[in-house]
């Protein structure tokens, strides 16, 4: 599963109440399975940066959350990744509350093929 905001960084839910336009033409989220060799794909677009509630002034950097399933019901990841390019990353309440000598470990390498 994956889900995200839309490019004006607003999630299509009803506790959504960031003031940002919703887009018609994005539902927010899918789900996928592997084929045979474990392959997925999924095509979206780059989503904004929201206001996050929970600190004074703070945004979330533009992210995705992605849900892998493995073979019983307790086996799921949750998770989100992030745009190397963005610079909202180094105020990130989230990314923050790791302790910078360990805040490497946060980062993972997301092979995503778009096409060939």
């Amino acid at each position: 599963e994956v889900w995200q905001a839309n490019a004006a960084g607003r999630y299509i839910h009803y506790n959504d109440r960031w003031d940002a336009p919703i887009d018609p033409n994005f539902t927010g989220a899918g789900r996928v399975v592997t084929d045979e060799a474990g392959r997925y794909s999924f095509t979206t677009i780059r989503p904004g940066a929201y206001p996050w509630g929970n600190h004074h002034n703070a945004w979330r950097p533009a992210h995705i959350h992605l849900s892998l399933f493995g073979p019983a019901f307790a086996t799921r990841l949750v998770t989100q990744f992030y745009f190397p390019d963005d610079p909202l990353i180094e105020i990130d309440p989230i990314a923050n509350a790791v302790p910078m000598p360990y805040r490497q470990r946060l980062v993972a390498r997301f092979d995503i093929v778009l096409g060939r």
